[in-house]
């Protein structure tokens, strides 16, 4: 029998924990059409704060980098987060009555710090370019994981006030996004040493504990706003 591919054998580990992130409060009551509007607007704030921090999770990338693909690459990644997830997220801050400059002031809650603080350590301090992608990878696959499961169980979610978000994430340019980079982690992490592979496992595996975390803390709403 064939070996399972690397990045898939991770994403089939860490399933579970993105079934807990699914069935979190937060992401139950948002597909039933009950979540409180002041969570949703904590979550989009927050949402805000934490991709300005992933992005310099792509900048360890492009530090690190030892080609010009390689960086082509992350300069890519950054590109498409910010087209794929800014236009949605601007227009829910818009209809919040917030712009991106009232959120720079504002502190990352414990739960987020925690996370972003994750992954730019393991960027920052990794061997290279497999540590920094797989601080990358576990939020942009377990998201189009979670929201294309919400979207098939619960269509109706379309036409909620968080339809749009649910549909950028479920969309087939998105599945496009994930299949191409769980594709370029599996180049990168390809012929790891077996202590280097279990250091990246660890991370993809920390990274989507925090990705719970993330979601749990969501159910709360922010009291600075």
């Amino acid at each position: 029998m064939a070996e399972m591919p690397f990045v898939s054998s991770l994403v089939q580990e860490d399933l579970p924990v993105w079934q807990q992130c699914l069935d979190t409060e937060f992401l139950r009551r948002m597909e039933d059409g009950t979540l409180d509007e002041a969570c949703f607007k904590g979550y989009i704030v927050e949402d805000s704060l934490y991709l300005r921090e992933y992005a310099k999770v792509f900048a360890w990338g492009m530090t690190k980098a030892r080609t010009m693909e390689t960086l082509r690459n992350y300069y890519s990644l950054l590109g498409f987060v910010q087209e794929s997830e800014d236009v949605t997220r601007l227009h829910y801050l818009e209809q919040f009555g917030l712009s991106e400059a009232d959120l720079q002031a504002l502190p990352l809650r414990p739960e987020n710090r925690a996370y972003v603080d994750c992954m730019i350590n393991a960027a920052k301090n990794g061997e290279g370019e497999a540590e920094c992608i797989m601080a990358c990878l576990p939020c942009m696959l377990s998201y189009g994981w979670i929201f294309q499961k919400m979207l098939d169980r619960s269509p109706a979610v379309r036409d909620t006030l968080y339809g749009p978000l649910v549909q950028d994430y479920a969309g087939p340019g998105y599945a496009d996004a994930c299949r191409a980079w769980a594709a370029y982690a599996e180049k990168v992490c390809t012929g790891l040493s077996p202590e280097r592979a279990a250091r990246c496992r660890a991370i993809f595996h920390d990274c989507s504990v925090h990705e719970l975390h993330f979601w749990e803390m969501s159910v709360k709403p922010r009291t600075d706003l």
